[in-house]
């Protein structure tokens, strides 16, 4: 397994639409090892592939608090089940330790394929819904600042900016 760099905000890369994955091969079952891997190395609690510059259609989540219940979303269709929207605060591995406010529906369904291809539906409520569209989100080219102002987004920039520079300076691996 290894540790992928994960891109930061504001790369252009981060706004490429993810491609279906045609096949669940060892490739793909390999980038997913390594995602997990980035995932728990980095505290979060879901990864997209765009984020790991790989343009395909896989998200990886663990929602626990010990990274017991990991979860593989390939090919995935979110779809909202409710009118209603919560207000949740949210946080991005490519827009480190900058959180802010996002409204998003309180209840999707998922549809997708795990790791093994097997196809899969369910309902979702509470955090993984707030975490399936915010991945989601990474596989069409949206990032959770793009619902904020631009002031907003201003900060959040420049905060990943200071953010890199800490690192660099700590001997930490540099975001790509």
């Amino acid at each position: 397994m290894a540790l992928l760099p994960i891109l930061s905000y504001p790369d252009p890369r981060l706004r490429t639409i993810a491609k279906p994955v045609e096949q669940v091969d060892d490739e793909i079952k390999t980038l997913i090892k390594d995602m997990f891997e980035t995932m728990y190395a980095a505290k979060g609690i879901g990864l997209a592939a765009t984020q790991v510059d790989r343009h395909i259609q896989l998200i990886v989540m663990d929602l626990s608090d010990d990274g017991s219940q990991p979860r593989v979303f390939i090919n995935p269709k979110v779809t909202p089940l409710v009118a209603d929207k919560n207000t949740y605060e949210e946080g991005c591995l490519s827009v480190p330790e900058f959180y802010e406010s996002v409204e998003r529906p309180t209840k999707v369904t998922i549809e997708a394929m795990d790791e093994d291809g097997n196809t899969f539906n369910e309902e979702a409520e509470g955090m993984l819904a707030v975490c399936i569209q915010h991945e989601m989100d990474h596989l069409n080219g949206v990032i959770f600042v793009d619902y904020l102002s631009r002031l907003k987004q201003t900060r959040a920039r420049d905060k990943v900016k200071k953010v890199i520079k800490q690192r660099a300076r700590q001997g930490d691996v540099v975001p790509a």
